[in-house]
């Protein structure tokens, strides 16, 4: 039966068995300061869990294991999705961990809903140590991950559809903003693999001789998500390569069709301004219908160079 024993502020405390989770969102100094008495944790782990970690890192010690990892978050700022990197701190002994974060974070907070739900843990077959429990964690985290890039590869095939429907410069910004959340997503998560491979390196005595296949099924959870990546950049440069071409086309086409315009209409203006030299004596001029006749040469001559131009495949 899953048991919240109390909330302080914003750390909640649940035990599901012989395991307890403790969660600690925006945790003050004080109530970390108590977890770390009430679980004999190093003082370092009390720095750590302090202060912001520039890159993600593993520390293994005799009765528990510290982990700093940061997750890649995706949030609407002036309704545009960026991607935010959110640090999320384990500390996991035998019987218990904590998870120290910043800010809600969405999927670990769904998590939290089905770890009070026993049936559902029944189901998933919680172990008897708080390492199933992290592996339960990183599922739900890198399940999100994939679902984002997946939202990701989907906006890419929707700009594709305006790419060919003739909005290519709309799609130019577009692009951009896309290539911003994966070269984000890259950057957040490029170093979990180290982290993940390193979780192997624990003794086995520590949890079970099963939680190396927990540790190798969330090296296949990365790989997708690394996959993904790579799967979404291809394609956005291929996207970006023929937005580019057929936007370059459409300026070539535009640059042609103005040059030929000036091509038409200087000769003609300069015919027109030689009839109205004022000379002694200018053909045409004073004739009867003199301006139907200039008016008509000038239309008949743009219509011949049109078609020139027409039959040279210029336009």
């Amino acid at each position: 039966m899953i048991e919240v024993l109390y909330t302080i502020t914003m750390v909640n405390i649940n035990k599901y068995k012989n395991l307890s989770w403790i969660d600690a969102s925006s945790p003050t100094k004080d109530e970390l300061s108590s977890l770390i008495n009430e679980y004999s944790l190093h003082p370092l782990i009390g720095e750590e869990l302090f202060s912001p970690t520039r890159k993600p890192k593993i520390e293994i010690y005799d009765n528990y294991i510290f982990l700093a990892l940061h997750i890649p978050i995706h949030e609407s700022v002036n309704k545009k999705r960026i991607v935010k990197s959110k640090e999320i701190d384990f500390v996991i002994g035998k019987d218990f961990i904590i998870t120290s974060h910043d800010e809600i974070i969405e999927p670990l907070h769904g998590f939290s809903k089905i770890f009070e739900t026993n049936s559902i843990l029944d189901k998933k077959g919680i172990g008897n140590h708080a390492g199933i429990i992290f592996f339960y964690i990183m599922k739900r985290l890198y399940e999100y991950m994939i679902n984002n890039l997946e939202n990701i590869k989907d906006s890419l095939i929707e700009s594709e559809k305006h790419i060919f429907n003739g909005h290519e410069r709309k799609m130019v910004e577009n692009l951009s903003l896309i290539s911003r959340e994966l070269i984000d997503f890259k950057q957040i998560t490029h170093l979990h693999k180290e982290i993940i491979e390193s979780l192997s390196e624990i003794p086995k005595d520590f949890f079970d001789k099963d939680f190396n296949y927990f540790v190798d099924d969330l090296k296949h959870s990365y790989s997708s998500i690394h996959n993904l990546i790579i799967s979404n950049k291809e394609l956005l440069s291929d996207l970006r390569e023929t937005n580019d071409s057929l936007l370059s086309t459409k300026q070539n086409d535009s640059l042609r069709l103005f040059s030929i315009l000036a091509f038409v209409t200087f000769p003609l203006a300069l015919l027109l301004d030689i009839f109205s030299l004022p000379t002694s004596h200018t053909p045409i001029i004073g004739l009867a219908y003199d301006w139907e006749i200039l008016t008509g040469t000038v239309i008949v001559l743009a219509i011949a160079m049109f078609t020139y131009f027409k039959k040279k495949e210029w336009l």
